[in-house]
């Protein structure tokens, strides 16, 4: 066994086999021809004298000594990222491709101005930004770094910073309060047609409206769910009936007259939104400044 010919670049190979479960995942993510990641491995079980690895046209099982193996080659790679990390922490000038994923009718409302300056001011950077509702695998998809709003789940694997704190409330159109008197209470909201969030589990999601220490709460009747704040706003405009608003999404209509608040004395639960990463001992100097122009952006208003 030629021990010493192992470099880091097999174990880091080996290490992506085993966690991608797939010689053409592993392929994708290393960005290389999937013959050449075969032919690889092939040649690192040549010189350890040992497999690593079990294959058949379904499924791939690591062997014992291979198991082993992903140990120290885990380390390996996990201890090369961080020095890549800490490379490209100390760049002067923010360089390179960043990868974020937001959802999109939150950058449209938001976000717009604020990417335009950041390429602006760095003309170093590629900025490849993701703009569907789905919650992306950060690690998996090797984004940078992701916007994403409300309750985030555990996850030791990575780390979140609150960004913008979002103010609900209830709208409808002149157009719909013409034909439906506004509500005085949330009960009343049972004889009105109200357009509903989706949640990701695929249901509506509840009103949980509070007035002092009155609480109400309750899926409010409709036929209409969907899972775009941009799209409800639409259909609000267009007399669908009453619906559930950022509250700087709807400013521009309310003042314009093309909006009405609805029950204004009672509140929605605000919403956060995170700038999401994965965890990293250092933090690129690409993300660290494009997460500092969100911010500083966020706090001008």
């Amino acid at each position: 066994m030629e021990q010493a010919n192992i470099s880091a670049d097999d174990l880091i190979l080996f290490a992506t086999i085993a966690e991608q479960a797939s010689l053409v995942r592993a392929a994708e993510r290393l960005g290389m021809p999937k013959a050449t990641v075969s032919r690889r491995l092939s040649n690192l079980e040549e010189l350890l004298g040992q497999k690593l690895l079990i294959r058949t046209t379904r499924r791939q099982t690591l062997t014992e000594f291979g198991q082993e193996f992903l140990d120290h080659s885990r380390r390996v790679a996990e201890e090369v990222a961080t020095v890549q990390d800490f490379v490209r922490s100390q760049d002067a000038q923010p360089r390179g491709r960043l990868r974020v994923s937001m959802p999109g009718d939150y950058a449209r409302q938001y976000f717009s101005r604020a990417i335009a300056t950041f390429i602006e001011s760095h003309p170093e950077i590629q900025l490849d930004i993701d703009l569907s509702s789905r919650r992306v695998d950060l690690i998996g998809e090797r984004y940078d770094l992701a916007i994403r709003m409300g309750k985030l789940a555990d996850d030791a694997t990575l780390v979140a910073r609150k960004i913008d704190e979002q103010t609900l409330g209830l709208y409808a159109s002149p157009i719909y309060l013409a034909l439906h008197p506004a509500p005085k209470h949330p009960d009343d909201l049972a004889h009105h047609a109200s357009v509903r969030m989706l949640s990701a589990q695929g249901n509506a999601i509840p009103w949980r409206l509070t007035r002092g220490k009155e609480t109400w709460e309750n899926v409010p009747p409709g036929r209409l769910t969907l899972n775009s704040p941009d799209m409800i706003q639409h259909l609000l405009l267009d007399g669908a009936g009453i619906g559930a608003l950022p509250c700087r999404f709807a400013a521009e209509d309310v003042k314009l007259k093309r909006l009405v608040r609805v029950l204004p004395e009672w509140s929605l639960p605000t919403v956060p939104a995170w700038a999401v990463m994965p965890m990293r001992r250092y933090l690129p100097a690409k993300t660290r400044a494009f997460l500092a122009h969100l911010e500083q952006f966020m706090e001008k208003g």
